[in-house]
């Protein structure tokens, strides 16, 4: 917790001095403004190609444990299923919502940037115009697994991770066990090497926002005012949704789920991590009355496939983006995205900012520049508490519904 205070701290001084030697340039030196914001934007590419550099490890160690152990679904049977169309329901409602309301706000239009990156926009175009069904497919399924680790095409990489996991899940524990343990560990190393790698965000900020300050003036700080009020607005409409839902399932029960639930939230609040409260939430749920056995297989498996927060962030980060550096996306185009996003967000753990690698490899697959997620990065901190909070909420909803449809949701309360 410490730690993610210092980055915060540390983000905060390099966006002043960003913005500082950005806007020193911009006014005292105009015409060194194009080479200096060439030069200083170096900082920010180190830290992209250090993100896409663990993006198709992590997303196949992740998925491949996340749905090796869903084993567990023939054990528990109704429950694992209601539980998956649960997940899966949520997740494209909040991927949806985020996706109309960016398009609706259009927080991005506020300014425009220019593409750095001219082979990408006419990379996008071609894609555009000349999309077939073949190219579909040639896209989605890899020719070697090797080949998309290599070229980071994360779609096939979780088409083979899936089918992989579907594999170990049929073999049998004793054969299974020590792969998944040993992916599972590998999993883990991965994202601490997340953790290492936010250490350089501050270097990254500083040179992107100092680029951006120095060609385009103070214009860009509209945007972070418009970004926040959007994407908290977007927020509020998910969990007027989510308690909706929650409401006509649990009935007046919710508002008692809320008060139980209120100290974890908090704690995701304030710390930005959903994982941080799971013990307690555990506790929570089955002081709330939820069954032991319930509680102890959705809410793990939530952690990994029920990220609602984090989901309805991905679209609403992914378009806004777009949207600053003028890119139009058509229907088809951003729907497409959605599905790529529900795909490749399974199994990515609730840690701080694993969504922003997700949006990197997004970003990277749709020809929009990547280095535009160092432009939000100042303020993700702020995202991210609403989102952390966002998640806890969900996962407490997913498992109290699948304990009240299993006829195991006991109204005593107070009783581990």
């Amino acid at each position: 917790m410490k730690g993610q205070n210092k980055l915060f701290i540390a983000i905060i001084v390099a966006l002043i001095l960003g913005v500082g030697i950005g806007g020193l340039v911009h006014v005292k030196y105009p015409e060194s403004a194009e080479p200096f914001s060439k030069n200083i934007k170096l900082l920010g590419t180190v830290f992209i190609r250090l993100v896409q550099m663990i993006i198709a490890p992590l997303v196949f160690t992740t998925l491949v444990v996340g749905i090796a152990k869903m084993s567990d679904i023939k054990m528990i049977g109704r429950v694992g299923t209601k539980a998956m169309l649960w997940f899966i329901s949520a997740s494209l409602i909040s991927l949806f919502i985020g996706l109309v309301l960016v398009n609706w706000l259009e927080p991005g239009h506020v300014t425009k940037l220019p593409i750095q990156d001219a082979a990408s926009a006419e990379e996008l175009l071609k894609s555009s115009k000349g999309f077939s069904m073949e190219d579909f497919v040639k896209h989605v399924i890899p020719k070697s697994i090797f080949e998309a680790f290599a070229t980071n095409e994360v779609l096939q990489i979780v088409v083979f991770s899936i089918m992989f996991g579907v594999a170990l899940a049929n073999m049998g524990e004793e054969y299974a066990q020590p792969i998944i343990k040993l992916f599972d560990i590998v999993a883990h190393a991965i994202l601490k090497m997340v953790g290492y790698i936010m250490w350089f965000a501050p270097f990254g900020v500083l040179g992107a926002i100092a680029a951006v300050v120095a060609t385009n003036g103070f214009e860009i700080f509209k945007v972070y005012a418009i970004y926040l009020r959007d994407f908290f607005f977007a927020l509020a409409i998910l969990w007027l949704v989510l308690l909706l839902v929650g409401y006509l399932i649990l009935g007046n029960r919710l508002f008692e789920l809320l008060r139980r639930i209120k100290e974890p939230l908090l704690i995701a609040f304030s710390t930005t991590s959903s994982e941080a409260v799971f013990p307690k939430l555990v506790e929570e749920l089955e002081r709330f009355g939820c069954n032991n056995r319930v509680v102890s297989f959705i809410l793990p498996l939530g952690y990994s496939f029920n990220l609602d927060g984090s989901m309805m962030y991905m679209t609403f980060a992914s378009i806004f983006i777009a949207q600053i550096y003028g890119i139009e996306m058509s229907v088809g185009q951003q729907i497409t995205m959605l599905l790529v996003l529900m795909l490749t967000s399974k199994g990515i753990a609730g840690v701080p900012r694993a969504s922003l690698v997700i949006i990197v490899a997004t970003c990277s697959m749709f020809g929009i520049p990547p280095e535009g997620i160092a432009l939000i990065l100042p303020i993700d901190h702020f995202c991210d508490m609403g989102r952390s909070m966002t998640n806890v909420l969900g996962n407490a909803l997913a498992t109290s519904a699948v304990s009240k449809w299993e006829g195991q949701l006991e109204n005593h309360g107070g009783d581990l």
